[in-house]
């Protein structure tokens, strides 16, 4: 097959030659399908916002390249949240100075499209419509225009943070690159690492991280980003519901996950936020589990940690079950521990606390009922744009901050791990429970268990 396509992607750069810019100007109407993320409004809204945190200075970031491999191009997190453009070898470049914005596209390709689709170029007139740049240029003249901004002495400044697109992680990509660098068979460098030592060399200047700027804007979510989360939020609830009704017996784990990845991308959801866990039995002690390749049996219980990406934003939920459809009488003990935690946790986070004090009201009545000892992780991270979001833990909590609380238990000699997991996000006076639709109460999720299931009716 690979030899047919090669065959026919000769003929037609023989018979199709490749069109310049200068081609006659393309519709200004926006192809179907294309958006600049979640609103140009939003986009240029955080732009400015991060040109503010600094005096002076001119920034620059490049999103991703086109894929390595046959698989959908997703935009880095930054260079999206920064633009709204899901279009491979984009860049970007701000003056603080003078406010200038320059969007840097890929010159037209007709072979591209005509084999990957619409892409967005320097030279659609659409893309300034959508995205709100009015200067558009090739990514050829990226480094022109970067020379002269910074002619005059300015700071340049980019992202440090490690790229990161769907179902990526900050806490994930950068340990994964310290150990390609110290490798000493392989050697590579970050592409951060790599774009920030090139500019050096090019520019003759030196550049400085504004990722700990972008981290606190990204800190505090806009309505829009509450929305996506919201969105985010009801397709990982029904498909964890669809679970619930689907587990029986002897069922693979893997058969759970795939269920819940078709619910995920039938709400409209782009993808996972990270990879399922689904363990059963002795697997649901195991943190970060993924193997999805052993069944689950009568006696057990089986947790579930999955949830989906939709228009960049996540969400992350968990839920414990008997797989028979009865908890038994040592799981229920250990479910209700974990449950009064978690809901202590919710009671606690609001405007002035910390994470640190919602993580102790957590701990605290996991303590007090005899179970410190079986405790294994923290129960709050901040999410956003990713599972693991960047934001410092020690702010004080206000409207907008989104986090997830998620107290556990885990016994070994029982082989019951328990977790429950939810994302809130502050209010005025208190949390609102994004995922709150997921069932937590005992008889509820008993009752959901014994209805049919998704895979019940494939089974008939």
């Amino acid at each position: 097959m690979i030899a047919t396509l090669l065959a026919l992607s000769l003929l037609s750069a023989v018979v199709a030659p490749e069109p310049s810019v200068a081609s006659p100007a393309p519709a200004t109407e926006v192809p179907e399908g294309m958006v600049c993320g979640l609103g140009k409004a939003f986009h240029a809204g955080r732009r400015a916002a991060l040109r503010a945190a600094f005096e002076e200075g001119v920034f620059v970031f490049r999103g991703l390249p086109e894929t390595r491999d046959y698989a959908p191009f997703h935009q880095d997190k930054t260079f999206w949240y920064l633009t709204g453009v899901e279009s491979p070898d984009a860049a970007l470049v701000m003056d603080k100075a003078s406010g200038r914005e320059v969007l840097f596209l890929p010159e037209v390709s007709k072979m591209t499209e005509m084999w990957n689709g619409e892409q967005w170029d320097a030279a659609d007139a659409w893309v300034r419509a959508l995205t709100g740049f009015d200067d558009v240029r090739p990514t050829s003249e990226l480094l022109d225009v970067l020379r002269e901004l910074t002619a005059g002495g300015a700071t340049l400044y980019t992202s440090f943070q490690p790229h990161v697109d769907l179902a990526g992680c900050f806490d994930r990509a950068g340990p994964f690159d310290r150990r390609q660098e110290s490798d000493p068979l392989d050697g590579r460098t970050s592409r951060e690492k790599a774009l920030v030592e090139r500019l050096e060399a090019e520019l003759g200047v030196k550049v400085r991280d504004c990722a700990p700027a972008l981290g606190e804007l990204r800190r505090v979510k806009t309505p829009e980003e509450l929305e996506a989360m919201r969105r985010a939020a009801r397709a990982g609830v029904e498909a964890m519901r669809e679970a619930m009704r689907s587990t029986r017996p002897d069922l693979g784990e893997w058969e759970l996950e795939a269920v819940m990845s078709f619910v995920h991308r039938r709400e409209g959801a782009t993808g996972p936020a990270y990879h399922a866990i689904v363990g059963g039995g002795a697997n649901s002690l195991v943190l970060h589990y993924s193997a999805s390749n052993r069944r689950v049996r009568a006696g057990e219980v089986v947790l579930i940690d999955y949830a989906p990406e939709f228009d960049h934003y996540t969400v992350d939920i968990t839920r414990t079950w008997p797989v028979g459809g009865r908890f038994s009488e040592r799981q229920a003990e250990i479910y209700d521990a974990v449950l009064a935690a978690q809901k202590a946790g919710i009671a606690a986070a609001r405007p002035g606390a910390k994470i640190a004090d919602v993580e102790r009201a957590c701990a605290d009545v996991l303590k007090e009922r005899g179970f410190g000892k079986l405790i294994r992780h923290a129960s709050c991270h901040h999410i956003g744009m990713e599972v693991h979001d960047v934001g410092r833990s020690n702010k004080v909590l206000e409207p907008g901050v989104a986090f997830t609380i998620e107290p556990g238990l885990y016994e070994e000699e029982s082989g019951i791990g328990v977790r429950i997991e939810d994302v809130v996000v502050i209010t005025d006076d208190g949390c609102e429970n994004l995922t709150a639709g997921a069932p937590r109460e005992r008889a509820e999720i008993e009752a959901l268990i014994a209805e049919t299931g998704v895979l019940d009716w494939q089974d008939q």
